[in-house]
């Protein structure tokens, strides 16, 4: 008799049990699933295998841009070409991502003014910073860029627009020194006009 009541009291408890672990277990993963943003070791990867380089390499960028900014809630993988003499272009294309989101086609482009000279075609990483909206990286973000492009080196620049703020990654062919000021417009459609 008590070896039977004592059985039905385990498997009460045990009834009992497996809700409250499942409910733990589901409280406990809700702020993982909330996180939309990339963590380090995710970019690092992310950003090597797109660059083609090591992870020691891409590792040293990522980890002053985190430093600085946080973690990025999307990034834009793209190539990129530009040309300086004072006044510069630059032209690129390339994908956003973002967790739970379909990958969206983006085209920048975008006029600088300084102390520039060369060109460069390059491969460009961006993190991206407190985009909600997919459709609000369609806007102009303001930088000053002071990269010299070697072959097989790699820059990073900021740019912000109002609570956004972008990290644009180059490495790439060329040679392109000096320091200019200027913006780039991302855009849902490629502008012959850089304006």
């Amino acid at each position: 008799m008590t070896d039977s009541k004592l059985s039905r009291r385990e498997a009460l408890l045990r009834a009992g049990a497996v809700p409250l672990a499942t409910a733990i277990a589901v409280v406990n993963a809700a702020p993982a699933l909330a996180d939309d943003t990339y963590s380090r070791g995710e970019i690092i990867d992310a950003a090597s295998d797109f660059f083609g380089m090591t992870t020691a390499a891409v590792a040293h960028v990522v980890e002053r841009v985190f430093s600085d900014l946080g973690r990025p809630n999307a990034y834009i993988t793209g190539e990129e070409g530009g040309a300086a003499i004072a006044v510069g272009l630059r032209y690129g294309s390339g994908y956003m991502y973002r967790k739970t989101f379909r990958n969206m086609k983006v085209y920048w482009q975008g006029p600088s003014l300084g102390f520039d000279l060369g060109a460069n075609v390059s491969k460009c990483f961006t993190l991206v910073y407190r985009v909600r909206r997919q459709e609000e990286i369609f806007q102009r973000f303001p930088g000053i860029d002071g990269s010299y492009y070697f072959i097989a080196g790699i820059g990073v620049n900021y740019q912000r627009s109002g609570r956004i703020s972008l990290a644009p990654m180059r490495t790439g062919l060329g040679l392109r020194a000096g320091v200019n000021v200027g913006y780039l417009s991302y855009t849902r459609e490629r502008n012959i006009l850089p304006f």
